[in-house]
């Protein structure tokens, strides 16, 4: 299913229309405040399994993070953070960044990674905070399965092309990005910047 869900305003009933389908175990494409991600309920097992497959990777290799509704899920999925660290993360939220922590023992055994780590995102987007909102979880997040067809990954509409028979349901949340969110680890309260993306990491530096 192709559904269009207005960027500032977000419609109530389509994003019903979302829960209905994260719900059932479906796999959505949707927006964010970078590229567009690919992911399901973090609690729903039979999504996460067809995102492993859609993925061709292995709950042991897997690196999925979860957007997130506000900083309360922070401290519900990731350890203990400490107050410096804290800081740093709440003054660049919501914003493009990915946080690496350690993994408190809320995140689904399905989604464990060898480290014990969880990376947990608020991206500034309505469509993304409406969803998780209203599902009172988060949704994984991860990157599109990359296809030699096309190069543009910022068109929904491509997306649908591309992947209609692979996922329940593509938003059209307009145009997407073309960087990828930052990546910073916070493992063992140590700063170290995984993957530069969008937004600014000089606070971080």
């Amino acid at each position: 299913m192709f559904l269009r869900i207005h960027p500032d305003n977000p419609e109530d009933r389509k994003i019903q229309q979302v829960l209905d389908c994260l719900r059932n175990g479906g796999l959505i494409i949707y927006p964010t405040d970078t590229v567009y991600g690919i992911g399901c309920d973090i609690f729903n097992a039979k999504a996460i399994e067809k995102l492993y497959r859609l993925k061709g990777v292995n709950e042991k290799t897997a690196r999925f993070s979860f957007i997130c509704k506000d900083l309360s899920d922070f401290s519900k999925y990731a350890k203990s953070i400490n107050s410096p660290v804290f800081k740093l993360i709440k003054k660049s939220l919501p914003g493009p960044f990915t946080f690496i922590l350690d993994a408190s023992k809320e995140v689904p055994k399905l989604l464990k990674t060898k480290k014990n780590t969880v990376g947990l995102r608020i991206p500034d987007n309505k469509i993304c905070a409406a969803i998780v909102d209203a599902l009172g979880h988060p949704i994984i997040t991860t990157s599109l399965p990359e296809t030699a067809e096309v190069e543009d990954y910022t068109d929904p509409e491509t997306f649908f092309y591309l992947f209609e028979n692979k996922v329940d349901l593509v938003i059209d949340g307009g145009i997407g990005n073309t960087e990828s969110s930052t990546v910073i680890s916070f493992v063992n309260d140590e700063i170290e910047i995984i993957r530069k993306g969008a937004g600014s990491i000089e606070i971080f530096e």
